[in-house]
């Protein structure tokens, strides 16, 4: 296959604002004062995820529906910023939008908007076989219309990643993506079963590796019916914000996969990536990059 691009993401473009709050859950009040100051920045999950392996020296195309808004110009500066390829198809809705509470250790509470999609959203067919037929892999978002960009990236032989993200194991939502990816990504913020929902995955679709990220507990992979412990990498500095921590696990982990690492040390390039992220504020956009975390990676298998 003659390829231009190593990652195609798919879906996950929006904005955030951004406050930082005393403290998670807030209690009710007529008002608070909040420093540092509120920001509205552009990155969602697919953002992220396109920055990440961006960083990482992957070659990188980000498609998704994006509003003729202000927002929209958000994030069209911030790919044609960091030389990011962007495809963008017009969101009669307008750009996906989210509220960030983060408290001081760095937890984050999300208020999604989830009113810019309509039924009848799609991602072209066309466009999404043209892209996928230039790329190594897809990593789709869970935002809607991606599922229904799913069999033409089956058709286009592209290997397919996804983050599930807080799926309880249950929501049928996310179903067509967790069994349509080759690699699954999951929380296991609402998980009461991670190793069952975890091994359900892989019986019920096609992955051959799922990894349930447990923040401070580390992650979980589950490849060819082993279940494995990947620890968690001790961040770098102060945790500040866990926003993204997900996307950057993700996006570590897609650059062992595509240079032919073994699945544990994809995890370990994931753990490392994640740590990382949760010493950088939300209202930054810094993902590590390719030498930073190999240096990283030795150190830490030196250390072990």
């Amino acid at each position: 296959m003659n390829t231009e691009t190593d990652v195609l993401v798919l879906g996950g473009a929006g904005v955030d604002t951004i406050v930082y709050v005393p403290e998670l859950p807030l209690p009710y009040a007529d008002s608070y004062m909040v420093r540092p100051g509120i920001e509205t920045r552009a990155g969602q999950t697919g953002d992220f995820v396109a920055l990440g392996v961006s960083a990482l020296g992957l070659r990188t195309h980000h498609l998704d529906m994006i509003g003729d808004d202000h927002a929209g110009d958000l994030v069209r500066a911030l790919h044609r910023d960091r030389g990011i390829a962007l495809t963008e198809v017009p969101l009669p809705g307008g750009t996906k939008r989210a509220v960030n509470l983060v408290g001081p250790d760095g937890r984050r509470l999300s208020l999604y908007d989830d009113s810019r999609s309509r039924e009848e959203d799609r991602l072209p067919p066309a466009t999404v076989r043209a892209l996928a037929a230039r790329s190594r892999h897809a990593h789709v978002s869970i935002t809607y219309p991606c599922a229904f960009a799913l069999p033409e990236l089956r058709e286009a032989g592209v290997t397919i990643s996804t983050d599930l993200h807080n799926w309880d194991g249950a929501n049928p939502y996310h179903e067509a993506f967790a069994h349509e990816a080759d690699i699954v990504f999951l929380s296991t913020t609402a998980l009461t079963d991670t190793e069952g929902t975890m091994r359900r995955t892989a019986e019920r679709g096609r992955a051959g590796a799922v990894v349930a990220t447990a923040g401070a507990e580390g992650a979980y992979l589950l490849v060819d019916g082993e279940l494995s412990h990947i620890p968690a990498v001790t961040p770098p500095g102060p945790v500040v914000d866990s926003n993204g921590a997900g996307d950057a696990f993700a996006a570590g982990y897609l650059l062992g996969h595509l240079t032919g690492e073994p699945p544990l040390r994809c995890g370990l390039y994931g753990a490392v990536a994640g740590a990382h992220a949760c010493t950088v504020p939300a209202t930054r956009a810094d993902p590590i990059g390719r030498a930073e975390l190999l240096a990283r990676v030795a150190e830490y298998e030196a250390a072990a």
